[in-house]
């Protein structure tokens, strides 16, 4: 068989897997928080028919070599953590983080997640938690009688109560930074879990440690580029067009050699 047939068929692979990834990024334009991945790809091992520096003779060296790749793969998905835009919102609850980090979640199993969602809600308990019902850390539980919430730049959470002008200090929004967040393992709801790629957490007041601060009454759009995504789109089905091409290509070449 034909190697072109094998290679174009990886091309075709690639590329659709690539689309899946840039249906995705659409799909998530307008999710909180979100940051848009990308494909990257690698050529496969290649035939190695003339070695490159072999002895061409007693006194003379071949100066290049006979190497035939044979196609790509997608070796990865690469997430780009760029901050997206802020924007105001009607909720005292929200926060969006303005610089590098992420906000601690607390999951069902006790064990912590992080995310850059901060569009935060109450619970029947009183509990300030994801839209997911998941309780943020170290938690926070809001008194019934509240009149107003307000959260500082620096993560400390304050409530003023019926009756008493004064507010009160009720918890500290920590967060935690990551010497790869690229590396941080994606499991929907807008979280994220430590790996072993991402490095241990690197946890902190907001403000302090290289960490960014919290704006209350903002949320961080998804930092998608509907025209770049668009762009994107376009040259992957001009390259899957043009592997399907090669496909049609070989398979006439080869009905041309069963007439010979």
């Amino acid at each position: 068989m034909m190697n072109s047939l094998w290679i174009a068929k990886t091309g075709m692979t690639a590329q659709q897997t690539n689309l899946d990834v840039i249906s995705h990024n659409l799909a998530n334009v307008s999710t909180t928080g979100f940051k848009r991945n990308n494909a990257v790809f690698e050529d496969l091992v290649y035939q190695n028919l003339r070695q490159v520096g072999a002895q061409a003779d007693e006194q003379n060296q071949l100066p290049t070599g006979l190497h035939l790749g044979l196609g790509v793969n997608v070796v990865a998905t690469s997430r780009k953590f760029t901050q997206g835009s802020l924007q105001q919102s009607e909720n005292n609850l929200d926060v969006a983080i303005d610089g590098k980090g992420f906000l601690e979640i607390t999951m069902p199993d006790g064990t912590t997640a992080y995310t850059r969602d901060g569009s935060f809600k109450l619970d029947s308990q009183g509990r300030v938690v994801t839209s997911n019902g998941l309780p943020v850390a170290p938690g926070l539980m809001v008194p019934p009688d509240t009149k107003n919430i307000s959260i500082a730049q620096d993560g400390s959470v304050s409530v003023t109560v019926a009756g008493n002008p004064q507010p009160q200090q009720i918890g500290q929004l920590t967060m935690s930074s990551f010497i790869n967040p690229a590396g941080l393992e994606p499991v929907g709801q807008n979280l994220f879990r430590e790996s072993a790629a991402s490095g241990a957490p690197q946890q902190g007041q907001p403000g302090t440690n290289g960490l960014g601060i919290l704006k209350q009454g903002f949320v961080e759009n998804s930092n998608v580029n509907v025209v770049e995504e668009l762009i994107s789109m376009i040259q992957t089905q001009r390259a899957y067009d043009l592997n399907s091409k090669a496909v049609q290509t070989s398979d006439q070449m080869l009905a041309r050699l069963s007439q010979l």
